[in-house]
Formats: C-alpha cells, structure tokens, sequence
C-alpha cells in the first residue's frame, strides 16, 4: 500500500504534462527573442543617427580639452611650486633681517646705555669741575694737574712777576698816589650833574616828557679802583615815561627764546596804562556781573598795545628805540645846559658822539675833566637796569639791535664789592690787584692797541676770586700770591675760552646781595663767547695778554722810582663808598 503511494500513483508537483512543459518552454523562447529584437531595434544606429555618429567627434573634443586642461594645470602647479618657493625665500630672508634688526637692536640697546652712563659722568664731572675750579687754590697752581694745554708745562708760560716788596712800592707811588684826588672829583662832577639835571626837569613836561629821577654812581671810580687818568665818573640817570605809559621790561631768560649772542640783553615794551594787561587782573580772570574795573570801563578789555607812536619806540613796534632814546638824551642835556651855562666858568661838551651822555668840562686853564651820563631803565623793583648805549665791556664784535638793552649789575657788583670789603681783614689786597692788573692791561693796550680783554674781565675775574677765596687770604702781606693767582685765573679762562658772569646763573652768590631769585636760576653766560666765533680776536688777546706779562717786570720797574727799607706796614686804604 506504501509502494503504490510512493511510486504508482504520481505527486501534485509532476501533475503538469509533457504539453505543458513544451508550451512553457516556447513562451520563454518567444520572451527571449522578444527581447533580443527589442535590444537590437534600441541599439542599432539608424534608430538615432544624429546622436551616435557625434560620440567619437565628442570624445576626441573631450579628450583634447582635458589634456590642455591637464596642461594648465601642470603650468598652474609649476607657478605654484614658484609661488611656494618664492614665498619660503622671503619668509627666509624677514627671518635672517628680523633677526639681524634684534642683534642690532639688542646692540643698539647696549651703546644706548653706555651713551646714557657716560653722558651722565661727564655732567657729574663739569659739576664738580665747576663747583671746585671757579676758585683755584695757590696749592693747585703750582701743580701738575691743573698745567693747561699751551702753557709748555708752566703757568703764565714760566713768566714772573715783580717781588712782594717792588709790587707795594709800586702801588704805593704810582697807582695810589695818582687817584689821591678821586674823592674831590666825585664831588665836584656830582654837584654839577645834580645842577644840570635839575635843569634839564624844570624844561620837561610832565604829561608829554620822561621823568628823570637821581642818577646813581657806578663802576670804577665809586669801588675805589680807578687806576687810569683822567679820572672818570659813570653816572646811571634812570628816567620814567610820562603818563598813561610805563615800562614793561623783558628779560633774555623769559620764556621767549632768544640767540646766545642776545644772551644779557632785554627789550622794554611801551605800554599805555589802560592797555595793560599784565598787571591789571580784569585781562586774566573773569569778574562776576556785580563788579566793574576801574582801570577799564565795562566795554573796555584790556588789550595788549599794538600802537606805533609811543615814546622813542622803534618804529612799528611797541618796544623802546635805543637810538631815540640816545637823541632824546643829548637833546635834554643840551636844553639844561644852555639854561644854567650863565653861573658856571667853564664850559661843557660832548665828549663822543656814539655816546650821547659822554660829557666834558673844559676848564680855562685848558685841563678838562670827563664823565659819563647814561640814561637807564630800572628793571621792575630791583637794583638791575637797562643801558642804553654803555660801551659794550665784554669782547667787541657783537652788534646788537635798536630794541636790545644790555642788563647791567653795577648797583648789584658795587654791593658785593662793599659787602666782602666789610669781612675781609684791614688793608686788603683785593683791589689793589684789581688796580695793577688794570694798570698792566691800559699800559700795554697803548703799546699793541685795544684786544678782547677789558677792565670788566678782569673785575669778574676778581669778583670769582672773592667768592672762592676766604676772607684771611687777602692780607696786605700776600699782594703779589694774590695778583698771580688773578691773572692765573684769567689765563686759564681765556685758554678755555669760558668765563662766566658773576651774577647770571651763579648760585653761590649771597642771598644778602639781593639778586633776583630769576638770575640766579639762568643759565649760566659765558663773556668770553665771542672768542669762539673769533679767531682771529682770540689770538690777538691772547697774545696780547702774554705781551703784558712779558712787560710787566719792565713796566713795573721803570715806573718805581726806588724800593723803600721798611715796607712792614701800609697806610691804611680807602672803603668802597
């Protein structure tokens, strides 16, 4: 039964006939060429001409483009790879040039400081070189170290002066006894110079003229020096504007700048009272609406003054002319005397015509006896005051302008003079060093003709000397260590080229003189300036002032008569008035 089942009697999978497979098997057939002739008719050329004959005309195009394109960029890379390369040199170079700039900055760097840290010896070294040297001791003198170049190893080139006992004789016969009469001619130019300038108010008016106020005696022949005949009288007559003006003076040391050859001189603006706006307060701070000036009315400011036209100012310039200032004068002076000639028995000239106040009288017996007015200007409240035409004492060659005032401190230099004489011991030699030098350098200026050094050098120098030295230094007995070591100082200033105002810039000078607190904080001035920009001036002092000390033993001998035997004691000396 299980046999039939298995093999007799076939399964539902073999139900299907042998028609049924042969019919299946030519549908799959009948499928398959189907499909052959669909493919074929879908791929064969003529189905779609335009398209398929263009594909290798394309393809050729295709393949040129991407080779020039792969050209391109081949080119492109090689520019690249230039580019690159180029870039990485540059790059190298701003390496190395950065590198080399911070070795040369770091260099740079340290010279910096070396430049700062000698920079700040060298002013450590002129300080104390100008706080030690102003004043040489006799003991650095005599030394090596203090030798100056173009000395030949010996100070005042190994010339020597007269001994002690000659020196004195000398100034006692020839330099004291010559100026015996200077106190009668004090008196007697004083006299007459308050006489005349009496004269010369009561001609003045007071609302259009200057005011002319007491002169005031300076110089040589009121500090007890004068060596020179005739004897000379320097007379400061100080004058005012007439009302509504004054004068507004203007230092060098201002906060205007000036040349260094204009240095210690000023200028002296004319200003009108209502226009002042410097000393009103109306021009600086804003007033409240309840309070009037009364210098300035409410629609009045203060405006400073621009007028041409003021007293003797230059022209289209508010400051004070000079030279209308020199007219002015002359003309006053000629007024006066023409008014008072009549009780005098002599008569009155001018002595130089580029110095308007230089006056002589001319006694009848043919003597003459001359003296300098010189109109000033007082500056602010102090004892300074501006010259208008004093002979320029400092080395000549500078020309100043009609507008620059020299500064004068005579009042000031005459204090000190009287203030050290009090404290030095009786019979000081100061000025009677002063006197000889000045006597040597008058003697050997008519022998070679005028030089660089003056009178006025050879104060400051002693001047610097008073300061330095202390007051037992100056007895009668050291006339001749005293008077070498002042033209010592001298020589060794005009080597240097350098000597410096006592006053401007010199804060050892004592407060008890008085000097404006703005003079003493200047910068220091050099009188000797003008050697620099002279050579050949230099060179003609210079040796001129050796020619001098050559002289001076000859000088010195022929005008002493004979030495004395007893030389222990001297008469005593004329003060400083």
């Amino acid at each position: 039964m299980s046999q039939t089942t298995g093999v007799g009697q076939p399964c539902r999978g073999d139900s299907f006939g042998p028609r049924q497979r042969k019919a299946a098997a030519m549908a799959l057939g009948l499928f398959r060429v189907c499909l052959v002739v669909v493919t074929a008719i879908i791929n064969h050329p003529l189905l779609f001409p335009r398209e398929n004959a263009t594909v290798p005309e394309n393809e050729e195009e295709i393949i040129r483009q991407m080779q020039a394109h792969q050209e391109k960029l081949q080119l492109e890379q090689l520019r690249l790879e230039e580019e690159v390369a180029r870039l990485a040199a540059e790059k190298e170079a701003l390496e190395r040039v950065a590198e080399e700039g911070q070795q040369q900055n770091e260099s740079r760097a340290a010279w910096d400081l070396w430049s700062t840290l000698c920079m700040i010896l060298f002013l450590v070294i002129e300080v104390w070189r100008q706080d030690h040297q102003d004043g040489p001791s006799p003991e650095c003198l005599g030394t090596d170290e203090d030798e100056l170049p173009g000395l030949e190893g010996a100070p005042l080139r190994g010339l020597t002066l007269p001994n002690k006992a000659t020196l004195e004789h000398f100034y006692e016969h020839c330099i004291r006894g010559a100026t015996a009469d200077a106190a009668r001619t004090r008196e007697f130019v004083e006299g007459f110079v308050d006489d005349l300038l009496e004269a010369l108010r009561s001609l003045c008016s007071r609302d259009s003229d200057m005011e002319v106020e007491d002169f005031i005696g300076v110089d040589s022949m009121y500090e007890n020096w004068q060596v020179n005949k005739p004897l000379l009288c320097n007379l400061f007559v100080p004058f005012m504007p007439p009302e509504p003006y004054h004068f507004h003076p203007e230092l060098w040391c201002s906060s205007r700048s000036v040349p260094l050859d204009r240095q210690g001189y000023g200028q002296i603006k004319v200003v009108r009272a209502d226009e002042d706006t410097l000393s009103c307060i109306c021009g600086k701070t804003k007033l409240g609406e309840d309070m009037l000036c009364l210098l300035h009315g409410k629609n009045n400011v203060a405006q400073p003054s621009s007028e041409a036209g003021d007293p003797l100012c230059a022209q289209d310039s508010p400051y004070l002319d000079t030279m209308r200032v020199m007219k002015w004068f002359q003309t006053a002076l000629t007024r006066a005397w023409h008014r008072i000639a009549h009780k005098y028995e002599f008569d009155l000239a001018f002595g130089q015509l580029d110095t308007p106040g230089s006056l002589k009288i001319r006694f009848r017996s043919g003597k003459f006896m001359p003296f300098n007015l010189i109109p000033v200007i007082q500056c602010d409240d102090s004892d300074l005051y501006f010259v208008s035409h004093l002979p320029r004492e400092s080395c000549p060659g500078t020309s100043a302008s009609s507008t620059d005032w020299l500064l004068s401190f005579a009042v000031y230099e005459r204090h000190f003079l009287r203030m050290t004489s009090k404290a030095l011991p009786e019979g000081a030699c100061h000025l009677s060093c002063l006197q000889i030098a000045s006597f040597l350098l008058s003697k050997q200026s008519c022998l070679t003709g005028p030089s660089g050094l003056s009178n006025y050098h050879l104060k400051t120098a002693l001047l610097h000397l008073l300061l330095a030295r202390r007051p037992a230094d100056w007895k009668a007995g050291q006339l001749d260590a005293r008077l070498h070591e002042l033209l010592r100082f001298l020589e060794k200033s005009l080597l240097e080229k350098k000597l410096h105002h006592f006053f401007i810039g010199n804060r050892k000078v004592p407060e008890a003189t008085g000097l404006p607190e703005a003079m003493r904080r200047a910068e220091p001035l050099n009188l000797f300036r003008p050697f620099v920009l002279q050579r050949s001036l230099y060179r003609k002092t210079v040796d001129s002032f050796y020619e001098m000390l050559k002289n001076a033993p000859a000088l010195i001998s022929e005008y002493s008569l004979h030495i004395p035997s007893d030389h222990s004691s001297l008469p005593p000396k004329a003060v400083i008035l």
